[in-house]
């Protein structure tokens, strides 16, 4: 890949790639790492994509992936919190702050399906392709989340 065309590719999708990395890891800090892997990955790579759809779908695999690495690392299963004041973005309206809160409390498994399909606006049968999942289990777990927040979140999720 030209330097000129990695260049476009990190401006064109870090965000994207950092918002994946944030909602599947749960920590600024990580996800600033995954970004830096991923576009790492990306300079190394060898082969040429079709479009700027093949390399956003490769860039969103390869987050993906390497957020399920970094969670299931035995470094990360034996590090302990500092106990800091988690960093959280400001939001407008004090529902978004509940409503961040409690995807945030979803297993991994959940937020990713749910970050992927409202806010990447993936189908579910991409999802499934992303994931390495059947179209169905993905169907399953944005259900299972959806449910899970409707116990969490009680009358204000049917307001909404």
């Amino acid at each position: 890949m030209e330097r000129t065309q990695f260049n476009n590719a990190v401006e064109q999708f870090q965000s994207m790639v950092y918002r994946t990395a944030l909602h599947a890891l749960g920590n600024p800090q990580d996800a600033d790492d995954a970004v830096q892997e991923v576009f790492f990955r990306l300079f190394r790579e060898k082969k040429t994509f079709e479009g700027q759809e093949h390399l956003r779908r490769w860039l969103l695999r390869v987050t993906v992936n390497y957020c399920r690495d970094v969670l299931k690392s035995p470094w990360r299963k034996r590090r302990a919190s500092l106990d800091e004041v988690p960093e959280t973005p400001v939001f407008d309206r004090p529902e978004q702050a509940c409503l961040y809160r409690e995807v945030m409390a979803l297993p991994e498994k959940y937020r990713t399906v749910l970050y992927l399909f409202y806010y990447e606006e993936l189908t579910v049968r991409e999802i499934g392709e992303l994931l390495g999942l059947k179209p169905s289990a993905v169907t399953t777990r944005l259900s299972r989340a959806r449910e899970r927040l409707r116990e969490t979140l009680g009358e204000a999720w049917q307001n909404e």
